[in-house]
């Protein structure tokens, strides 16, 4: 699963063959958690409430980046959250 940012120990990470609805992963430590790109909520995981708070202040500033991703499959790096 390629990664496509990784900021304050979150890493984000794509899978292009993966089931519906589009969504991304978000990795902290031993935590999971699978994110709707189009709602933005976690879908599934167990992300501590800040690593979730963090992942969608990221995930605001992409969403169209990562909605493009998914939709014509083509990896691109993704700047961290500042």
């Amino acid at each position: 699963m390629p990664e496509i940012a990784r900021f304050y120990g979150i890493i984000i990470k794509l899978f292009f063959g993966d089931h519906p609805p589009p969504h991304f992963h978000a990795v902290y430590g031993e935590h999971n958690a699978i994110f709707s790109i189009e709602t933005l909520d976690m879908i599934e995981g167990d992300l501590p409430a800040r690593a979730r708070k963090l992942v969608v202040e990221w995930a605001t500033f992409y969403q169209s980046d990562l909605e493009q991703m998914w939709k014509m499959q083509e990896f691109k790096k993704l700047p961290p959250l500042q």
